[in-house]
């Protein structure tokens, strides 16, 4: 997240980063954005883990399903 206006129209010293050192802002920042896009990616890996759950989760019901099935029609075949 960047702060609109940080240190425009602002003659350079102590003032133009209100106080923040040039180099430690800076490598907050950079370190800000590092950390973001960590997350970011482990995010999109989780998502895409819990899409593939849904699927499978899907498919195992059908097969349950299939099985419910087989099971009765092969009660009704004994009785």
């Amino acid at each position: 997240m960047r702060r609109a206006g940080l240190g425009e129209g602002v003659p350079p010293g102590n003032y133009g980063n209100y106080g923040y050192a040039n180099s430690g802002y800076s490598a907050c920042e950079e370190e800000n954005e590092r950390l973001t896009e960590s997350l970011r990616s482990k995010v999109t890996a989780i998502k895409s883990l819990s899409i593939e759950i849904g699927h499978e989760v899907k498919h195992q019901n059908k097969l349950l399903a299939e099985m419910d099935s087989q099971f009765d029609s092969t009660t009704g075949f004994l009785g």
